[in-house]
């Protein structure tokens, strides 16, 4: 195996592959380059002479520029890179048109078709709380479920809690709502209990009107004050849900009916190389079917944005895409946060420098494809193709709305792993092979093998069957342990 791999053709510095150790001799395009100190596994090390203030390039694109004069061998890291990054930017469309040559597959997906023509990936009875006050009574009511009823035939059953609801004002009681309304007609459950207390902001006429259409068969409404016993009128509505889903089957959908949402946390110097690629040549071969994927995190796409912006479809997309950027960095200002905290310490830990050296990574999730639409938080996903989402980086919360966007399956690449789960599955990507072996109670798929010798090609046909097996049933590893939850954004004040 190579002990390092430059990137693009112009870069300045490469990446180890494992760690390597001051005086360490490495021969990059025919050179020979001594090491001036250790260079940890997915760090960088510079190939040529960068000046101060000069662009440090990493993917083809700079990174940042030098603080203090960088001198071939050195390591190329916080201590000796700034990012270039600052405020609003001028934009302007220079339209790129991808040209993708991807075969079409016969692939079907076992899926349950829903009355919309929706497809289920799963096949779950919930309950959702419109308000957090009754989070207890929703679990009693799935205890008693879980207890004496027969539901060998569904794949999961719970409530997911929140604290939200009521106390919220403006945009926070409407991301509420939209985000609790999209919970409650989401494809994958096959039975839903909508739980509300009575006095809360979210009231539950209210709460109908943003849900809109729903299926009558599959979604319960009950309201504790109105009721003598509200666990025992839950549970006999619960009963009728679960009864009505015995009659559910997978049968064979098309490819077209999938939806995915591609996310990152926890990355690595090798998420740009490994995992992140992966992703997007999938996301890619997925559109080419038909399907639709969605691209969010929008702080991770600061500093790569225009590779985005010039995918764009159309001039209103493009349009779109500039505000979805500065309207989040609109966001920060209003809290006076700084724009580019990103990247985080585990991502620092892992060889990523500056927020362009992660959002360069970050954005190859969305393949080469182009930007059909932009979507506000917990807005339906209407248009096949690449979708762009606002939402922030946060794990939880990013994949919680790629998920009420209308997403069945998230795919999520790490380089430091994690344990979570969002409530629809989320397939934990690593970048690395050390990684892989190391938690595999985390990790479903391995891309780390792309350092190894594995080519492209033969690591996307391993990960295209991989997840169909999975919207085919098979369960993740957070579904094995169960840890699945939703996390609402919240921006502003609770009274």
């Amino acid at each position: 195996m190579n002990k390092y791999l430059k990137i693009a053709p112009g870069d300045n510095v490469s990446v180890a592959i494992q760690d390597l150790t001051k005086g360490d001799t490495l021969n990059v395009d025919g050179a020979d380059i001594t090491l001036q100190g250790d260079i940890p596994t997915g760090h960088k090390f510079a190939t040529k002479e960068i000046k101060e203030n000069e662009d440090v390039v990493k993917y083809g694109y700079p990174i940042g520029h030098a603080t203090v004069d960088i001198h071939i061998g050195d390591h190329v890291h916080t201590h000796n890179v700034k990012t270039n990054l600052h405020d609003d930017l001028k934009y302007t469309y220079v339209p790129v048109r991808p040209k993708l040559d991807i075969e079409k597959s016969d692939l079907k997906i076992n899926g349950y078709l829903r009355y919309n023509g929706e497809m289920g990936i799963r096949n779950e009875l919930w309950i959702v709380p419109t308000v957090g006050c009754v989070n207890g009574q929703a679990q009693a009511i799935i205890n008693r479920v879980k207890s004496e009823l027969d539901v060998s035939h569904i794949d999961d059953i719970r409530v997911y809690t929140h604290n939200y609801g009521c106390s919220q004002l403006g945009d926070d009681h409407v991301n509420t709502q939209k985000a609790l309304a999209a919970l409650a007609k989401h494809p994958n459950a096959g039975g839903v209990l909508v739980l509300s207390l009575g006095c809360e902001n979210n009231q539950q006429k209210d709460f109908k009107k943003v849900m809109g259409e729903w299926d009558d068969k599959r979604v319960r409404f009950l309201i504790s004050q109105e009721v003598q016993d509200e666990i025992e009128t839950g549970f006999r509505m619960m009963k009728e849900l679960v009864d009505n889903m015995r009659n559910d089957r997978r049968e064979p959908l098309p490819l077209s009916k999938l939806k995915v949402g591609l996310k990152c946390g926890g990355s690595d110097g090798f998420s740009g190389i490994t995992a992140n690629p992966l992703v997007g040549q999938f996301s890619d071969w997925l559109i080419a079917q038909g399907g639709t994927s969605i691209l969010t995190e929008v702080p991770e796409m600061f500093g790569a944005e225009t590779i985005l912006m010039n995918r764009a479809e159309t001039e209103k997309v493009f349009n779109d895409t500039v505000s979805l950027i500065n309207d989040f960095k609109h966001y920060f200002r209003k809290f006076d946060q700084p724009i580019y905290e990103n990247p985080s310490p585990g991502n620092k830990a892992g060889g990523i420098t500056t927020l362009e050296d992660k959002s360069l990574g970050c954005t190859q999730k969305g393949g080469n494809s182009e930007v059909v639409d932009v979507l506000d938080y917990g807005q339906p996903v209407t248009r096949h193709g690449l979708n762009l989402l606002n939402a922030p980086g946060n794990d939880l919360v990013a994949a919680s709305a790629l998920a009420m966007s209308g997403c069945q399956i998230v795919l999520f690449t790490t380089g430091r792993g994690t344990p979570f789960g969002a409530f629809v599955p989320t397939m934990k990507i690593s970048t690395n092979t050390k990684l892989y072996n190391f938690k595999q109670n985390w990790i479903d798929f391995n891309a780390g093998t792309l350092l190894e010798g594995k080519s492209m090609e033969s690591v996307l046909q391993d990960f295209i069957n991989f997840t169909i097996e999975i919207c085919n049933g098979k369960h993740l590893k957070h579904e094995e342990t169960g840890f699945k939850e939703i996390a609402i954004f919240k921006t502003g004040v609770t009274l």
